[in-house]
């Protein structure tokens, strides 16, 4: 639950950390907390989106840290494919004719809405314009994660990622200025599917030669083929 509270050894299972790093960026105020007494609090869906913020600002045996204590928190199998049984049949666009960030975002949903994944594409649409409003979901490397601001427990029909790759690159805000090709449409039902998708897509996309192995590949089939084998070799790397 995202108004869940928690103590340091707590976000420190939750984060993969050392309770001693935990209590040193929390006296420092570099992670959302309150001061109670000697020690600090923190709520679970402000620590969420922290580590959303930094997703990619972490090495990969952060990241995988952080999927084995979203999942031992939730009472989840760590091991199992989390990224590619989300993607529906037709949720793959290769290419992607979009031209502009409204472009991709409206084609992105349309496929959601054609898989009959969506409740209303405007409520949708509108959602993840203003997580983009608050910060662009691309980074550097040619990749974006667009999502809406919260899990949907009530506007999708159940947790879904549409898959685009375009033919040139698009602006889309990321941070150092520079172009997006490969977009990852994330909509979930709860917090726990979306942090753990989060930062297993991070995983698997934190090597550029993974990124561009997806950005050449021809067809909708040959995406899907590669993205399970990046995502069963990020589990096997992951255990």
């Amino acid at each position: 639950m995202p108004h869940e509270m928690m103590n340091e050894r707590q976000v420190a299972s939750y984060l993969h950390m050392d309770v001693r790093d935990v209590i040193k960026l929390a006296s420092r105020g570099r992670i959302p907390c309150r001061k109670v007494g000697q020690g600090y609090v923190f709520r679970k869906g402000q620590v969420d989106q922290w580590i959303e913020g930094h997703l990619h600002t972490l090495d990969k045996a952060r990241l995988a840290g952080i999927e084995r204590g979203v999942s031992a928190h939730h009472g989840v199998d760590h091991a199992l494919l989390e990224v590619c049984p989300l993607i529906p049949p037709g949720g793959l666009a290769v290419p992607l004719s979009s031209r502009t960030r409204e472009g991709v975002l409206r084609d992105l949903v349309a496929l959601a809405q054609k898989s009959h994944l969506v409740h209303n594409r405007d409520e949708l649409l509108n959602e993840i314009r203003k997580r983009e409003e608050l910060c662009s979901t691309a980074f550097a490397g040619e990749v974006a994660m667009p999502h809406p601001r919260h899990p949907l427990p009530y506007g999708i029909t159940e947790s879904f990622i549409i898959v685009g790759s375009t033919s040139g690159g698009i602006p889309f805000g990321a941070e150092d200025g520079s172009l997006t090709r490969l977009f990852f449409l994330i909509c979930c039902k709860d917090d726990r599917t979306h942090l753990h998708v989060l930062a297993r897509l991070a995983r698997m996309l934190h090597d550029p030669r993974n990124v561009r192995l997806l950005i050449e590949t021809q067809s909708p089939e040959e995406m899907r083929q590669r993205l399970i084998e990046l995502e069963e070799a990020a589990v096997g790397a992951g255990d």
